[in-house]
């Protein structure tokens, strides 16, 4: 017959086991209500206004944001070997593309993307599309025409030597931009030896090649360009200030940058991922990123604010009616190391 001491220590154990068994009960339930999304530094107020909070207040979900540059937040999941610390992360077409192929994401497929532009779920992403950007001329209106802003031309006219900027190949617009002039002056938008023999052609006209938004709209306030490539986001808070600036689609090599949201493989609450994104595609966050985020809806049902489309018209809601096209990732990941050595050495290095 079990002593005292020994049903005691019994019962305490079993106590123990309970204590334990809740706890764990507790910290699931706790993951499962909390969701870290990895996300772009710029514009975290807005999104947490225009996204995080109505989300949170629908569902309950608590949303946590990691922010970083798309290369180091990509680096950080590589180095994560499958425990990453997002959930949902979104991250630009080109850099979703190099994760997809060291096998770092989950293919998505949620509700909503059943309403969306089928640019943004066409099979070369494992996610969907939740903004886009158009790449563009933006310019002075007071010293060039829109005819004359959507000439490629313009950037090699020797009337503005020294008065016109062009992206460097490390921004959005870089690429955007490389295979925009090799369809007006090559075999296509991969023909990187016209683009890069044209735009060497126009290098000697060029004040700058720029890396940031700033630059760019320092240098047009300034007065010291007339005219910079860029995508269609750096206009809006000029054109809507009065300044006479404006921005034109290229009359030919229109093409846009999707950015995607994207699930890690072995995220904790992959649930919650796939509601969040849900979200993200509906309508009305759409509506109120565009309005509060600046962000291109991918939603057709979204509502387009009148500053967007006051600087791209039509294109905001349907690019590709507007002839814009996205680039296919197969075409860029393995020759990007390359091409970014030929545009330094042989375009920005002139």
């Amino acid at each position: 017959m079990p002593t005292r001491r020994a049903v005691l220590a019994v019962a305490l154990t079993l106590l123990a086991a309970a204590g334990c068994s809740g706890s764990s009960s507790g910290d699931e339930q706790a993951a499962q209500n909390t969701l870290v999304v990895s996300t772009f530094p710029f514009g975290v107020k807005e999104f947490e206004q225009a996204v995080v909070d109505p989300f949170t207040k629908k569902t309950g979900i608590k949303v946590e944001l990691d922010t970083g540059s798309n290369a180091d937040r990509l680096s950080k999941l590589k180095l994560a070997k499958g425990e990453p610390e997002a959930d949902v992360v979104l991250i630009s077409d080109y850099f979703a593309a190099l994760g997809q192929k060291d096998g770092l994401f989950e293919k998505v497929d949620v509700p909503a993307m059943k309403e969306l532009a089928p640019f943004a779920t066409e099979g070369a992403y494992d996610g969907p599309a939740y903004t886009h950007q158009l790449n563009g001329v933006i310019y002075n209106t007071d010293k060039l025409t829109k005819e004359q802003a959507a000439d490629w031309q313009l950037f090699g006219n020797a009337a503005y030597q020294k008065k016109v900027a062009l992206p460097d190949i490390s921004v959005t617009a870089g690429q955007l931009m490389i295979s925009g002039v090799g369809e007006a002056y090559g075999k296509g938008p991969y023909d990187i030896d016209a683009s890069l023999r044209t735009l060497a052609g126009w290098a000697p006209n060029v004040l700058q090649f720029y890396s940031s938004t700033t630059e760019v709209t320092n240098l047009l306030s300034q007065g010291e360009i007339v005219a910079a490539d860029a995508l269609s986001g750096f206009a809006t808070q000029l054109v809507t200030s009065g300044e006479p600036i404006a921005w034109t689609a290229p009359a030919k090599g229109r093409y846009m940058a999707t950015n995607r949201a994207m699930i890690p493989k072995g995220a904790r609450n992959q649930d919650g991922a796939k509601t969040f994104i849900d979200y993200l595609l509906s309508a009305e966050a759409q509506s109120a990123t565009a309005k509060i985020v600046g962000d291109l809806p991918v939603n057709p049902k979204a509502d387009i604010p009148p500053d967007i489309a006051k600087v791209t018209g039509e294109a905001a809601k349907d690019p590709v009616a507007a002839g814009y096209k996205t680039l296919d990732p197969a075409q860029l990941v393995d020759t990007r190391d390359a091409w970014v050595k030929r545009f330094t050495r042989e375009v920005a290095g002139k």
